[in-house]
């Protein structure tokens, strides 16, 4: 079986979500390489190696420089052809989602997306992704290949092997509809700390915190813990918090090793942004709320007294 994983990287660093994926595709054996595709990105790439890469093809083009899909679409489908994958891999953000759709309509290929599992069958691979509101897992597979896979973000951790790839620049050619569009300016948002994906605690904040201005007390106590802050769909669609920080089936999924939810009723929609977290405390003044029948810690109680008493014993206990 052989598997490619697109590499996407960000100030020169390769991200989290595609060594953990690339780290899952060396899990399940065959040939692996990895892509990276830009301008000048020889450096990213040996990165690679180090999660269990073989070999990184390098795109490197003046095209490929901005973050936009059909270029990449257009390297992809050229290294494929080439080379024959059977299986092209890619984590989940918005970018990688363009280009593997754009790739699948290229290619005439199966992609089956928001996978949370990747394994073998009689040899075969099989996909597992979630149905009806997560509360269900499904399997899916794939009529031919190349097979196409996008993993929701948070599915895998990327696990060093200390091993080195090799490195093969990779020629690419481009349509010309593929580089009519060109990108005037991208648009950072504006943030302090870690990111909630790359976050080993977060302290999240629901509508229980009854506005904005009460927003402080999870950021102290999440700035108590060196974790980040973390919102409910209901809170940014109110405008309390930014959409960034949204947890949730239509916001995103983390896996930290401490989840804290703070005034949160723990809904449906956000447990399956959440669940897969190490250990889930829940402070919450409505016993019945549903979030006391999934999380490992439950306190009953007005969360304006707790968090505040929390973080003054998190901070006694870290000066200590």
């Amino acid at each position: 079986m052989t598997t490619l994983v697109f590499l996407e990287h960000h100030e020169g660093q390769l991200l989290k979500g595609s060594l953990a994926v690339l780290s899952k595709a060396v899990q399940l054996g065959g040939e692996v390489a990895g892509v990276v595709c830009g301008a000048g990105i020889g450096e990213v790439a040996t990165q690679a190696g180090r999660y269990g890469a073989q070999i990184v093809h390098v795109v490197d083009h003046e095209s490929l420089k901005a973050p936009l899909p059909q270029p990449r679409v257009d390297a992809l489908a050229r290294l494929v052809h080439d080379k024959g994958f059977e299986n092209v891999v890619f984590a989940q953000s918005v970018l990688a989602a363009d280009v593997a759709a754009g790739l699948a309509a290229r290619l005439g290929a199966g992609l089956n997306w928001d996978l949370v599992d990747l394994e073998l069958a009689d040899g075969e691979l099989v996909g597992k992704r979630p149905a009806l509101a997560d509360s269900v897992f499904v399997e899916v597979g794939w009529t031919s290949t190349p097979r196409l896979a996008l993993i929701r973000t948070g599915t895998f951790e990327p696990v060093e092997t200390g091993g080195t790839a090799t490195i093969e620049q990779a020629d690419a050619s481009f349509e010309d509809f593929s580089t009519a569009a060109t990108m005037i300016e991208q648009a950072h948002a504006e943030a302090e700390g870690v990111s909630i994906e790359d976050a080993d605690v977060i302290v999240a904040g629901g509508r229980g915190l009854g506005g904005p201005e009460n927003f402080g007390l999870v950021e102290e106590l999440a700035k108590a813990l060196g974790g980040a802050v973390a919102a409910t769909r209901a809170v940014v669609d109110a405008g309390w918090y930014p959409y960034s920080t949204q947890v949730g089936q239509t916001g995103k999924t983390v896996s930290p090793k401490l989840y804290i939810a703070c005034g949160i009723s723990g809904a449906i929609q956000h447990k399956v942004g959440m669940q897969s977290s190490g250990t889930i405390v829940a402070i919450n003044k409505d016993p019945n709320a549903p979030i006391f029948e999934f999380c490992d810690f439950g306190l009953v109680g007005d969360l304006h007294a707790i968090v505040p008493k929390l973080t003054e014993l998190v901070r006694a206990r870290r000066d200590s």
